[in-house]
């Protein structure tokens, strides 16, 4: 047959075809991939670790069906989905309980289940509290790595199954298997509304940035979970602090902001006056305060958080994080020990979140080590102030570390004038790398002669850039809609910084030759740069709250920074336009464009130029600059600091001339404010106001149709009198960064609505009246 060259299908007719996958036949409310630790080595660029939220959960269930810990499964936010297994397949379920299902009949949590090929998984929604399940298969889940993990990062469109959470039709690749493993009866967690979190005080804290008392209500609070709570973080709604400062100086208006640097996981930061905790999906470097972080062995926790519970933060010694993380690791391969334990508060511990110091000494500036929770050491130099020097120190410590490598060290992030150190803690003590880096100190070189390569990069920039106008409309009406920066960003800057006219905005930002100080200020490789000539470095504060949108590659500035946002997410720099990619998700490297030789594509201490264009042309530009069609140019040189001082030097009058005018400005503007009434920020508390409607007298046949998550009403659908059919979207509500739709129950006719657009609504609150037609 093959020597004629004929063929045959007939074989086909008995060609038995077992595919080793799984079908989703319903993708959940929100369903990804991912898997423990994460996507590590790459926060420096701006890269989050991602993996599970509660990695607890699939660590666990992970040992229940016989795979490495680190093995990957699915995370199922609320709802879960429905899966038909094509093979033969050992599956557990942990995390939140669900009413799951296998083929119909009840599934247990927190044990390992045989499945027939051709079964159906159904998870379905979380029963009571808790806010995320976890599906582990024996074998893991295939998919390909992305920067050596296989977790799913939504925001920057990577890992996992296609860079996104599952959706119906979706085929993944599994490993068939029959054999169940030895049964491992772990003691599952409790899931409650309130929640008792183990944290480290620092770093920052007492008397430098926040009261005395404001970090006694830290700690005595219950605060309320958000609705707009994400992977990124977890909001919180509770008492704002009165603030040690009354803003942040070059870093920002508001008290809260500082010089940016490097975060933990579970840090608690404070955007403006609202906290979020910091999530694995959140930004690595950014310029606001963080009072305590949670310690590694309660990140479990933040997983299972959900709109309305409520949380403490619980003070702890480092000792205790260190006892409580080795407590987890072996729990988790022991019957007889509980994976978590209650949390024991030591108030003693809340003093100081500075570790050590070293006093300035000739040429050396002061140094600070602050706690940063049990796995990251944050290093500061000098005063809180911008000086380009303080970051020539950051850079020859961050040197120094390279070429002499501390055991355990995981990532090494510099900030404006600080160096984060993460380490691994379970390979090294905190204590020893404290010691080391005080040593280090008397090794460093002197910075008076250094030099450092400084490409200067010419990016386009779509000034007020229609996609920034579209977030600056989303903001207000889901947001703030009379913040001070609003409508318009740009006259906001104006406004601030005693410019005679818009114009002279456009004339400083394109005059100005930004030095990149860090890259992943919000993600992938976004640049966090100031201007050479402190002439050119516009102060503005920061969103306060922050916007929970913003258009990729968005241009902003904030405090006396310039920043290019990576990819869409949340922010809160004032909007001046928009650019090129700042990273190229596909082609880099080997198979990549000449402009990329790695995902990112600026390096520390380039210059960025502004080139002015015109919508449009961006949006050419951006369609071919990611393929390598289009290139930006970019041109070799050097940065020496004896040079810059020269500089400083001779143009001394004219810079502080132009401070003088400038700080005239800001306190100009603040006074505005409070003239206003926006001196304070108008709370978030508003939706734990919000309640469910008192009993109304409805019509016969009349019901109300009520929404099931709290959150912010994003869309009305329908208006009165509409007729409607069961199944059709009537309201949008926005909770914990996803949309949620409500449907008619059934047939009928809308007679009233409840709510309206950009308000706050509780979970079982009423939104309209249908009148049914059976």
């Amino acid at each position: 047959m093959f020597r004629a060259g004929r063929q045959t299908t007939r074989y086909l007719n008995s060609f038995d075809y077992r595919p080793s996958t799984f079908d989703v036949l319903e993708a959940g409310v929100q369903t990804s991939v991912q898997d423990w630790p994460g996507r590590t080595g790459y926060w420096d660029v701006g890269v989050p670790p991602s993996g599970p939220m509660d990695d607890l959960a699939l660590r666990a269930a992970n040992r229940l069906v016989g795979n490495p810990e680190g093995a990957a499964g699915l995370e199922c936010t609320m709802t879960g989905p429905t899966l038909r297994f094509n093979c033969d397949a050992v599956i557990a379920l942990t995390g939140a309980p669900t009413a799951a299902t296998l083929d119909g009949e009840p599934l247990a949590f927190w044990q390992a289940h045989a499945v027939k090929a051709g079964a159906v998984l159904k998870i379905g929604a979380v029963k009571d509290a808790g806010c995320r399940s976890y599906l582990a298969v024996a074998g893991g889940i295939d998919v390909p790595d992305y920067l050596g993990s296989k977790s799913t990062f939504t925001l920057g469109q990577f890992g996992g199954h296609a860079g996104r959470c599952l959706r119906l039709g979706d085929v993944l690749a599994i490993q068939p298997t029959t054999a169940l493993p030895a049964p491992l009866a772990l003691q599952a967690p409790t899931y409650g509304h309130h929640w008792e979190v183990a944290v480290l005080y620092g770093p920052h804290g007492a008397p430098d940035f926040f009261t005395d008392p404001d970090i006694a209500r830290l700690f005595a609070t219950d605060w309320e979970i958000h609705y707009n709570s994400s992977r990124t973080g977890v909001r919180l709604i509770g008492p704002k602090p009165e603030w040690a400062r009354t803003d942040g100086g070059e870093a920002g208006l508001h008290p809260s902001n500082i010089h940016d640097n490097a975060y933990a996981i579970g840090a608690i930061d404070f955007t403006g006056d609202m906290p979020v905790i910091l999530g694995p999906d959140g930004p690595s470097l950014g310029g606001f305060v963080c009072p305590a972080a949670v310690i590694q062995a309660d990140l479990w926790k933040l997983g299972q958080l959900r709109p309305g519970d409520t949380l403490r933060f619980v003070p702890v010694s480092a000792a205790t994080a260190a006892r409580r993380l080795a407590e987890t690791d072996s729990a988790l391969g022991h019957a007889d020990t509980p994976l978590a334990t209650p949390v024991v508060a030591e108030p003693e511990t809340v003093t100081t979140p500075v570790l050590a110091e070293l006093p300035a000494a000739g040429e050396r500036p002061r140094v600070v080590y602050r706690q940063a929770g049990d796995a990251y050491l944050l290093v500061e130099y000098g005063p809180l102030v911008l000086d380009l020097e303080l970051r020539f120190r950051v850079h020859a410590l961050m040197d120094w570390l390279k070429a002499h490598p501390q055991p355990g060290i995981i990532d090494l992030t510099p900030g404006i004038r600080s160096l984060q150190l993460h380490f691994d803690a379970r390979r090294t003590e905190r204590s020893a790398l404290l010691a080391a880096l005080i040593a280090a100190e008397d090794a460093l070189p002197a910075i008076d002669d250094m030099a450092v390569p400084s490409r200067t990069v010419y990016l386009p920039l779509s000034w007020d850039d229609p996609a920034t106008k579209l977030a600056i409309e989303k903001y207000m009406q889901s947001v703030r809609k009379d913040a001070p920066w609003c409508p318009s960003n740009i006259e906001f800057i104006r406004r601030i910084n005693g410019l005679d006219s818009i114009d002279e905005v456009y004339r400083t930002v394109f005059e100005a030759s930004y030095l990149v100080l860090g890259l992943g200020d919000v993600y992938l490789g976004a640049p966090v740069a100031t201007p050479l000539d402190p002439r050119h470095r516009l102060v503005t504060t920061k969103y306060n709250p922050a916007r929970t949108w913003t258009p990729e590659n968005a241009v902003g500035i904030g405090g006396a920074y310039m920043c290019v946002y990576g990819m869409e997410g949340p922010g809160g720099y004032q909007f001046v336009g928009r650019t090129v990619q700042m990273w190229n998700r596909w082609h880099h490297g080997a198979r990549g464009t000449e402009q990329f030789d790695t995902p990112w594509l600026l390096r520390f201490f380039d210059q960025v130029r502004f080139v002015p264009v015109s919508e449009a042309e961006l949006l050419q530009l951006r369609k071919d600059f990611a393929t390598g069609r289009a290139r930006v140019r970019i041109e070799e040189g050097v940065f020496r600091l004896a040079d810059y001082r020269r500089f400083l030097a001779d143009e001394a009058a004219p810079i502080a001339a132009f401070k003088a005018r400038q700080q005239a400005a800001f306190e100009a503007e603040r006074e505005r404010w409070k003239a206003a009434g926006q001196a304070e920020y108008i709370s978030e508390a508003d939706i734990a106001a919000a309640a469910a409607d008192s009993e109304l007298d409805l019509p016969e046949g009349a019901r109300l149709v009520a929404s099931y998550v709290p959150g912010n009403i994003w869309k009305v659908l329908v208006e009165a009198g509409q007729q409607v059919k069961a199944g059709d979207p009537l309201v949008i509500v926005e909770s914990m960064k996803m949309e949620f739709t409500v449907t008619a129950p059934e047939d009928g006719e809308v007679l009233k609505l409840l709510c309206r657009e950009a308000t706050p609504v509780a979970a079982g609150q009423d939104l309209l009246i249908l009148h049914t037609t059976h």
